[in-house]
């Protein structure tokens, strides 16, 4: 995983961010391709830092773990399997 993939991975999944105001005026975020993942804040924007923390740490878990991630606006970061010539 190059690192460029990676800011561009994180970036195109921030902007599929949906979010909404709960009962108790808290901003609700969630990123609805990655699955189980979630923020909350006391504002948007503490929401939207909460989220991308999140996200950041959501990659790490499922990299160490070797699970798929999904595909983000045509931006893919998971592991390409190796070229191996047969004869």
């Amino acid at each position: 995983m190059l690192p460029f993939m990676l800011t561009e991975y994180i970036r195109a999944a921030m902007r599929e961010a949906h979010y909404e105001m709960m009962e108790d005026k808290r901003f609700f975020a969630t990123i609805p391709l990655c699955e189980g993942l979630w923020a909350e804040g006391d504002s948007l924007e503490g929401a939207r830092e909460q989220l991308q923390d999140v996200l950041e740490d959501w990659i790490l878990i499922k990299a160490r773990h070797g699970d798929t991630f999904p595909v983000i606006a045509g931006v893919d970061i998971n592991a390409q399997p190796a070229y191996v010539e047969t004869d």
